[in-house]
């Protein structure tokens, strides 16, 4: 094992230094606090953001700092944290240039499998659980190697509502997407693209896929969609498969075999 002290560079290009172990962590991400719940931080974890769900009794044990956009950095600080997780997405550059003269704040950015696997190991490394994340990393790997090639189907991938939003091609669910075989049609795009009544007309999809969250997609949002795309596929996912980036992603394969086997058999033309 390495010793401490250890550095590490986050997103940001900016290296962070920790002396010993982190033993009063606050995660803004609610991924990554399933992560360090996965790594066995629980007694290190002081704080976490009122979206941070899993574990599921974390939210009654731990403090709440506020949301991922909005913190309360006064309460956040009284915690006296050793180190504070954030991600360039969810959470605001304002949020992270207020903390970093008080607290090492490690951002991280995921867009891809690979990059998931690689702060895995960062933040493992970080709080001094290797082995575990290590294993863990180890462990998704094999499991995304082992999906089948799964035959393509054009799908759109909605997230939002008034306005309609789906995703590009720079983020990690386009990565989860692919993976499954579901071509997203919206990937020459970048970022959420709020997308128009008519754009999505226009796009045929195959496949409609409507998310959790962060919008809670219902049956009723189906029908609505339904005279856009008349000849697609609608289903309703689960969100988290697809974006969260931590220990979720154990999961996620089998989530995409299970999608696929509710699409329509294709027959040989």
């Amino acid at each position: 094992m390495i010793p401490f002290p250890r550095e590490q560079t986050d997103a940001r290009g900016r290296t962070i230094r920790l002396v010993a172990p982190p033993r009063r962590i606050v995660s803004l991400v609610p991924s990554l606090t399933e992560l360090l719940a996965a790594l066995g931080l629980d007694n290190a974890v002081v704080g976490l953001t009122r979206f941070c769900v899993r574990p599921p009794d974390w939210k009654r044990r731990k403090t709440i700092v506020g949301g991922t956009k909005q913190i309360n950095v006064e309460r956040l600080l009284h915690l006296q944290p050793d180190l504070v997780l954030a991600n360039l997405e969810e959470n605001t550059r304002e949020i992270v240039e207020t903390l970093d003269p008080h607290v090492p704040v490690f951002v991280t950015h995921v867009r891809t499998l690979d990059d998931a696997l690689q702060m895995i190991r960062q933040i493992g490394y970080l709080t001094g659980t290797e082995s575990k994340a290590d294993a863990l990393a180890t462990t998704i790997a094999e499991r995304f190697t082992a999906l089948p090639s799964f035959p393509s189907v054009r799908t759109l991938y909605l997230i939002w509502r008034n306005p309609y939003m789906s995703v590009g091609g720079d983020t990690f669910i386009h990565d989860m997407l692919r993976r499954g075989g579901f071509e997203n049609v919206c990937a020459h795009q970048t970022r959420y693209p709020a997308l128009q009544p008519e754009s999505i007309r226009e796009l045929q999809p195959e496949v409609v896929l409507l998310s959790s969250e962060p919008y809670p997609f219902k049956e009723a949002h189906i029908e609505e969609l339904r005279p856009l795309c008349p000849g697609a596929t609608f289903l309703l996912v689960d969100g988290q498969p697809f974006s969260w980036y931590g220990a979720r992603l154990l999961e996620t394969p089998a989530y995409l075999q299970r999608l696929r086997t509710q699409l329509p058999i294709r027959l040989p033309s």
